[in-house]
Protein backbone atom coordinates (compact mmCIF):
# COMPACT_ATOMS: atom_id res chain seq x y z
CA UNK A 1 0.00 0.00 0.00
CA UNK A 2 2.78 2.68 1.05
CA UNK A 3 4.53 1.92 -2.60
CA UNK A 4 1.02 1.98 -4.44
CA UNK A 5 0.73 5.55 -2.80
CA UNK A 6 4.32 6.97 -3.90
CA UNK A 7 3.46 5.94 -7.05
CA UNK A 8 -0.23 7.93 -7.33
CA UNK A 9 2.22 10.92 -5.66
CA UNK A 10 4.54 10.87 -8.69
CA UNK A 11 1.76 10.92 -10.94
CA UNK A 12 -0.07 14.10 -9.41
CA UNK A 13 3.33 16.01 -8.44
CA UNK A 14 5.67 16.08 -11.54
CA UNK A 15 8.78 16.29 -11.27
CA UNK A 16 11.27 18.55 -13.05
CA UNK A 17 12.22 15.54 -14.77
CA UNK A 18 9.10 15.61 -17.05
CA UNK A 19 9.05 19.17 -18.03
CA UNK A 20 12.59 18.87 -19.53
CA UNK A 21 11.52 16.02 -21.78
CA UNK A 22 7.51 17.05 -22.69
CA UNK A 23 6.46 20.82 -23.65
CA UNK A 24 2.96 22.18 -23.12
CA UNK A 25 1.66 19.38 -20.15
CA UNK A 26 -1.63 20.30 -18.90
CA UNK A 27 -3.67 18.22 -16.35
CA UNK A 28 -7.17 17.22 -16.48
CA UNK A 29 -9.13 15.35 -13.53
CA UNK A 30 -11.26 12.53 -14.22
CA UNK A 31 -14.15 10.38 -12.89
CA UNK A 32 -14.40 6.46 -12.24
CA UNK A 33 -11.57 6.68 -9.53
CA UNK A 34 -11.63 6.97 -6.01
CA UNK A 35 -9.78 10.36 -4.45
CA UNK A 36 -9.14 12.52 -1.54
CA UNK A 37 -11.14 15.32 -3.71
CA UNK A 38 -14.27 15.49 -5.57
CA UNK A 39 -15.62 17.84 -7.81
CA UNK A 40 -19.40 17.89 -8.63
CA UNK A 41 -21.86 20.43 -10.37
CA UNK A 42 -24.50 21.65 -9.09
CA UNK A 43 -27.77 24.40 -10.07
CA UNK A 44 -30.36 25.24 -8.62
CA UNK A 45 -32.15 27.90 -11.45
CA UNK A 46 -35.27 26.04 -11.59
CA UNK A 47 -33.37 23.05 -10.63
CA UNK A 48 -32.64 20.75 -7.86
CA UNK A 49 -29.47 19.17 -6.85
CA UNK A 50 -27.99 16.27 -5.24
CA UNK A 51 -24.47 15.54 -4.68
CA UNK A 52 -23.71 12.25 -2.86
CA UNK A 53 -20.48 11.45 -1.09
CA UNK A 54 -19.32 7.88 -0.07
CA UNK A 55 -16.14 7.19 2.25
CA UNK A 56 -14.77 3.78 0.99
CA UNK A 57 -11.41 4.18 2.64
CA UNK A 58 -10.15 1.51 4.39
CA UNK A 59 -8.44 3.57 7.06
CA UNK A 60 -11.82 4.07 8.95
CA UNK A 61 -13.67 7.36 9.75
CA UNK A 62 -12.94 11.05 8.16
CA UNK A 63 -13.62 14.62 8.07
CA UNK A 64 -14.06 16.41 4.86
CA UNK A 65 -14.28 20.20 3.91
CA UNK A 66 -17.30 21.05 1.89
CA UNK A 67 -17.08 24.00 -0.37
CA UNK A 68 -19.50 25.66 -2.38
CA UNK A 69 -18.48 28.23 -5.02
CA UNK A 70 -21.42 30.15 -6.33
CA UNK A 71 -20.72 31.56 -9.81
CA UNK A 72 -24.41 33.71 -10.10
CA UNK A 73 -22.93 35.21 -7.13
CA UNK A 74 -19.46 35.97 -8.47
CA UNK A 75 -17.92 32.83 -7.43
CA UNK A 76 -18.33 33.63 -3.80
CA UNK A 77 -17.31 30.19 -1.62
CA UNK A 78 -19.68 28.89 0.93
CA UNK A 79 -18.20 25.96 3.28
CA UNK A 80 -18.55 23.66 6.18
CA UNK A 81 -16.55 20.55 7.71
CA UNK A 82 -18.37 16.97 7.96
CA UNK A 83 -17.46 13.82 8.76
CA UNK A 84 -17.89 10.43 7.55
CA UNK A 85 -17.63 6.77 9.16
CA UNK A 86 -16.28 3.78 7.31
CA UNK A 87 -18.76 2.81 4.42
CA UNK A 88 -20.63 5.45 5.46
CA UNK A 89 -23.09 7.71 2.48
CA UNK A 90 -24.52 10.86 2.83
CA UNK A 91 -26.26 13.08 0.24
CA UNK A 92 -26.54 16.87 -0.01
CA UNK A 93 -30.04 18.56 -0.99
CA UNK A 94 -28.83 21.73 -2.23
CA UNK A 95 -31.78 23.14 -1.15
CA UNK A 96 -32.12 22.42 2.34
CA UNK A 97 -27.91 21.22 3.09
CA UNK A 98 -27.53 19.50 6.24
CA UNK A 99 -24.70 17.24 7.55
CA UNK A 100 -24.07 13.95 7.57
CA UNK A 101 -25.89 13.97 11.33
CA UNK A 102 -29.15 15.92 10.25
CA UNK A 103 -27.51 19.26 11.62
CA UNK A 104 -27.94 22.08 9.18
CA UNK A 105 -24.53 22.72 7.60
CA UNK A 106 -25.12 26.87 7.64
CA UNK A 107 -25.35 27.21 4.20
CA UNK A 108 -28.39 28.80 2.68
CA UNK A 109 -27.87 29.11 -1.13
CA UNK A 110 -30.11 31.24 -3.38
CA UNK A 111 -32.01 30.18 -5.87
CA UNK A 112 -30.23 31.71 -8.45
CA UNK A 113 -27.18 29.74 -6.95
CA UNK A 114 -25.27 27.27 -9.30
CA UNK A 115 -21.38 25.64 -9.85
CA UNK A 116 -19.28 22.95 -8.22
CA UNK A 117 -18.88 21.42 -4.90
CA UNK A 118 -15.75 20.49 -4.01
CA UNK A 119 -15.26 17.98 -1.24
CA UNK A 120 -11.87 17.32 0.26
CA UNK A 121 -10.87 14.72 2.71
CA UNK A 122 -8.87 16.35 5.72
CA UNK A 123 -7.07 16.23 9.02
CA UNK A 124 -7.84 18.08 11.66
CA UNK A 125 -5.11 20.75 10.35
CA UNK A 126 -7.18 20.91 7.41
CA UNK A 127 -4.89 19.60 5.40
CA UNK A 128 -5.64 17.04 2.71
CA UNK A 129 -5.32 13.27 3.25
CA UNK A 130 -4.50 12.12 -0.17
CA UNK A 131 -4.80 8.11 1.37
CA UNK A 132 -8.13 8.43 1.60
CA UNK A 133 -10.67 7.03 -0.46
CA UNK A 134 -13.75 9.07 -1.61
CA UNK A 135 -16.83 8.24 -4.31
CA UNK A 136 -19.67 10.23 -4.89
CA UNK A 137 -22.20 11.92 -8.24
CA UNK A 138 -24.88 14.38 -8.52
CA UNK A 139 -28.04 14.73 -9.43
CA UNK A 140 -29.63 17.84 -11.44
CA UNK A 141 -33.41 17.74 -12.32
CA UNK A 142 -34.85 20.32 -14.55
CA UNK A 143 -38.27 21.24 -13.51
CA UNK A 144 -39.55 20.73 -17.10
CA UNK A 145 -38.61 16.86 -16.77
CA UNK A 146 -35.15 15.88 -17.54
CA UNK A 147 -32.00 14.49 -15.09
CA UNK A 148 -28.66 15.14 -15.79
CA UNK A 149 -26.45 12.12 -13.66
CA UNK A 150 -22.44 11.66 -13.16
CA UNK A 151 -19.77 10.80 -11.11
CA UNK A 152 -18.08 13.23 -9.66
CA UNK A 153 -14.81 13.95 -10.82
CA UNK A 154 -11.42 12.64 -9.08
CA UNK A 155 -8.85 14.82 -8.13
CA UNK A 156 -6.37 11.71 -7.51
CA UNK A 157 -5.86 10.28 -10.29
CA UNK A 158 -5.18 12.95 -13.43
CA UNK A 159 -4.78 12.54 -16.73
CA UNK A 160 -1.40 14.25 -18.58
CA UNK A 161 -2.17 16.26 -21.69
CA UNK A 162 1.08 16.72 -23.38
CA UNK A 163 1.58 17.31 -26.96
CA UNK A 164 4.57 16.64 -28.94
CA UNK A 165 7.37 20.12 -28.27
CA UNK A 166 6.38 21.00 -31.96
CA UNK A 167 3.24 21.73 -31.39
CA UNK A 168 1.70 24.84 -29.53
CA UNK A 169 -1.62 22.82 -27.65
CA UNK A 170 -3.46 20.20 -25.75
CA UNK A 171 -6.70 18.69 -27.25
CA UNK A 172 -10.09 18.02 -25.40
CA UNK A 173 -13.43 16.89 -27.12
CA UNK A 174 -16.96 16.10 -26.49
CA UNK A 175 -19.36 14.15 -28.99
CA UNK A 176 -22.68 15.70 -29.83
CA UNK A 177 -26.02 14.43 -31.65
CA UNK A 178 -30.03 15.65 -32.01
CA UNK A 179 -31.13 11.74 -31.76
CA UNK A 180 -34.15 11.12 -29.59
CA UNK A 181 -35.63 14.71 -29.86
CA UNK A 182 -31.56 16.37 -28.33
CA UNK A 183 -32.19 20.48 -28.39
CA UNK A 184 -30.32 22.53 -25.52
CA UNK A 185 -26.80 21.83 -24.16
CA UNK A 186 -24.72 22.67 -21.10
CA UNK A 187 -20.92 22.75 -21.28
CA UNK A 188 -19.20 23.62 -18.25
CA UNK A 189 -15.55 23.77 -17.80
CA UNK A 190 -14.18 24.69 -14.24
CA UNK A 191 -10.80 25.38 -12.70
CA UNK A 192 -9.38 24.77 -9.76
CA UNK A 193 -6.19 26.51 -7.65
CA UNK A 194 -4.59 24.51 -5.17
CA UNK A 195 -6.73 21.22 -5.82
CA UNK A 196 -4.93 19.26 -3.47
CA UNK A 197 -1.56 20.07 -5.27
CA UNK A 198 1.29 21.59 -3.87
CA UNK A 199 5.49 20.96 -4.03
CA UNK A 200 6.06 17.49 -3.31
CA UNK A 201 9.35 15.17 -3.04
CA UNK A 202 10.37 12.01 -4.25
CA UNK A 203 10.01 8.64 -1.33
CA UNK A 204 9.02 9.82 1.96
CA UNK A 205 10.23 13.10 2.15
CA UNK A 206 7.31 14.90 0.92
CA UNK A 207 5.49 17.89 2.24
CA UNK A 208 1.81 17.99 3.06
CA UNK A 209 -0.60 19.35 0.51
CA UNK A 210 -3.50 21.09 0.92
CA UNK A 211 -7.03 21.54 -0.15
CA UNK A 212 -8.86 23.91 -2.74
CA UNK A 213 -8.42 27.45 -2.52
CA UNK A 214 -10.40 30.37 -3.46
CA UNK A 215 -8.85 32.72 -6.12
CA UNK A 216 -9.42 35.41 -7.70
CA UNK A 217 -11.03 34.70 -11.74
CA UNK A 218 -8.46 36.79 -12.91
CA UNK A 219 -5.56 34.41 -12.14
CA UNK A 220 -7.36 31.21 -12.68
CA UNK A 221 -8.79 30.39 -16.32
CA UNK A 222 -8.47 28.27 -19.33
CA UNK A 223 -8.61 30.00 -22.90
CA UNK A 224 -9.34 27.52 -25.50
CA UNK A 225 -10.14 27.77 -29.54
CA UNK A 226 -13.22 26.08 -30.04
CA UNK A 227 -13.84 23.48 -33.34
CA UNK A 228 -16.73 21.86 -34.59
CA UNK A 229 -16.21 18.64 -36.92
CA UNK A 230 -19.71 17.42 -38.83
CA UNK A 231 -19.81 13.73 -39.60
CA UNK A 232 -18.14 14.30 -42.84
CA UNK A 233 -15.11 15.28 -41.21
CA UNK A 234 -15.18 18.79 -42.23
CA UNK A 235 -13.93 21.25 -39.70
CA UNK A 236 -15.52 24.65 -39.06
CA UNK A 237 -13.55 27.05 -36.88
CA UNK A 238 -15.44 28.81 -34.04
CA UNK A 239 -13.81 31.25 -31.88
CA UNK A 240 -11.25 31.30 -28.84
CA UNK A 241 -13.35 31.45 -25.28
CA UNK A 242 -12.18 31.74 -22.02
CA UNK A 243 -13.82 28.99 -19.31
CA UNK A 244 -13.71 30.71 -15.86
CA UNK A 245 -15.57 30.70 -12.59
CA UNK A 246 -17.74 34.09 -13.61
CA UNK A 247 -20.85 34.83 -15.70
CA UNK A 248 -21.99 37.82 -17.57
CA UNK A 249 -22.90 39.89 -14.47
CA UNK A 250 -19.96 39.18 -12.87
CA UNK A 251 -17.56 43.00 -12.27
CA UNK A 252 -14.29 41.50 -13.26
CA UNK A 253 -15.00 40.28 -16.35
CA UNK A 254 -13.61 43.23 -18.17
CA UNK A 255 -10.28 42.37 -16.19
CA UNK A 256 -10.35 39.41 -16.74
CA UNK A 257 -11.17 39.65 -20.32
CA UNK A 258 -8.35 41.85 -20.78
CA UNK A 259 -5.93 40.16 -18.75
CA UNK A 260 -6.09 37.15 -20.68
CA UNK A 261 -6.87 38.49 -24.11
CA UNK A 262 -7.22 36.60 -27.54
CA UNK A 263 -11.02 36.26 -26.24
CA UNK A 264 -14.32 38.40 -25.81
CA UNK A 265 -16.14 36.07 -23.83
CA UNK A 266 -15.23 34.07 -21.05
CA UNK A 267 -17.80 32.03 -19.02
CA UNK A 268 -18.45 29.26 -16.28
CA UNK A 269 -20.90 27.41 -19.31
CA UNK A 270 -22.12 27.78 -22.64
CA UNK A 271 -23.97 26.17 -25.33
CA UNK A 272 -22.51 24.22 -28.14
CA UNK A 273 -23.88 26.44 -31.47
CA UNK A 274 -27.18 27.35 -32.53
CA UNK A 275 -28.27 23.64 -33.23
CA UNK A 276 -28.25 22.90 -29.69
CA UNK A 277 -28.13 26.17 -27.87
CA UNK A 278 -27.22 26.60 -24.30
CA UNK A 279 -30.11 25.30 -21.93
CA UNK A 280 -29.89 28.49 -19.88
CA UNK A 281 -29.50 31.06 -23.18
CA UNK A 282 -26.29 31.32 -22.14
CA UNK A 283 -23.13 32.26 -24.56
CA UNK A 284 -22.21 29.36 -27.07
CA UNK A 285 -19.39 27.99 -28.17
CA UNK A 286 -19.92 28.61 -31.61
CA UNK A 287 -22.09 31.02 -32.59
CA UNK A 288 -23.65 30.80 -36.47
CA UNK A 289 -22.94 27.18 -36.43
CA UNK A 290 -26.07 24.98 -37.30
CA UNK A 291 -24.25 21.69 -36.91
CA UNK A 292 -26.08 18.46 -35.41
CA UNK A 293 -24.08 15.94 -35.44
CA UNK A 294 -20.71 15.92 -34.96
CA UNK A 295 -18.05 17.06 -32.05
CA UNK A 296 -16.24 19.88 -30.46
CA UNK A 297 -12.62 20.13 -30.33
CA UNK A 298 -10.92 22.34 -27.96
CA UNK A 299 -7.42 23.53 -28.09
CA UNK A 300 -5.94 24.75 -24.69
CA UNK A 301 -4.06 27.89 -25.74
CA UNK A 302 -3.47 29.05 -22.41
CA UNK A 303 -3.92 28.27 -18.94
CA UNK A 304 -3.36 29.51 -15.37
CA UNK A 305 -5.47 26.51 -13.55
CA UNK A 306 -3.23 23.73 -11.58
CA UNK A 307 -5.88 21.44 -12.56
CA UNK A 308 -9.52 21.28 -14.40
CA UNK A 309 -12.63 19.61 -15.60
CA UNK A 310 -15.34 19.50 -17.77
CA UNK A 311 -18.72 18.65 -17.79
CA UNK A 312 -21.07 18.18 -21.01
CA UNK A 313 -25.08 17.60 -20.63
CA UNK A 314 -27.41 17.17 -23.81
CA UNK A 315 -31.34 17.00 -22.87
CA UNK A 316 -34.61 17.40 -25.40
CA UNK A 317 -36.12 20.34 -23.07
CA UNK A 318 -38.47 17.68 -21.83
CA UNK A 319 -37.98 14.31 -20.21
CA UNK A 320 -34.71 13.14 -21.58
CA UNK A 321 -31.24 14.02 -20.37
CA UNK A 322 -27.42 12.77 -19.74
CA UNK A 323 -24.38 14.64 -18.90
CA UNK A 324 -20.68 13.04 -18.78
CA UNK A 325 -16.93 14.79 -18.91
CA UNK A 326 -15.40 15.37 -21.71
CA UNK A 327 -12.62 13.04 -23.61
CA UNK A 328 -8.92 13.76 -23.30
CA UNK A 329 -6.31 11.92 -25.10
CA UNK A 330 -4.45 8.83 -23.96
CA UNK A 331 -1.33 9.39 -21.99
CA UNK A 332 1.78 9.50 -23.91
CA UNK A 333 3.46 6.15 -23.84
CA UNK A 334 6.91 7.26 -24.89
CA UNK A 335 7.14 9.58 -21.21
CA UNK A 336 10.12 7.86 -19.24
CA UNK A 337 9.51 6.30 -16.25
CA UNK A 338 10.07 7.78 -12.93
CA UNK A 339 12.25 6.93 -9.86
CA UNK A 340 10.39 5.96 -7.40
CA UNK A 341 12.90 6.84 -4.89
CA UNK A 342 14.02 3.31 -3.90
CA UNK A 343 15.95 3.07 -7.08
CA UNK A 344 13.49 1.45 -8.70
CA UNK A 345 11.67 2.63 -12.31
CA UNK A 346 8.14 2.81 -12.50
CA UNK A 347 6.04 3.60 -14.94
CA UNK A 348 3.24 6.32 -13.70
CA UNK A 349 -0.60 4.59 -13.08
CA UNK A 350 -2.08 6.65 -15.30
CA UNK A 351 -0.82 5.03 -18.77
CA UNK A 352 -2.79 4.45 -20.97
CA UNK A 353 -5.95 5.61 -19.67
CA UNK A 354 -8.77 8.09 -21.35
CA UNK A 355 -11.63 10.68 -19.74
Amino acid sequence: MKKQFKLLIVLLFVPTLLFLTISCSRLMIESDTSSFQLVSFYDLRDRDSFVQITNTSSTGSGRIHVQIFDVGNNCNENNFYDSLTINDTHVYNMRDITTNDGSPAGVVLPDSAYGIVVITAVDSNNFAVPDFDLIGNFRVFENTGYEYRTNSLSVLNRVFLSVDPSEQFAELYLNFNQERGVILSDVIGFTLDDAGVGQIGMGSDFEQVTEVLSADIVNINILVDVDILDLNENIFSCRNVIFACTDQNNPLLEELLQTVGGANVASFEYGINNAIPHSKGGELLCPGNNISDGFVRLRILEDSAESFGFYIGLNNGNGRGSMDSFWAPNFPLNIPPFNDGEGEDVMPSGTGDTI
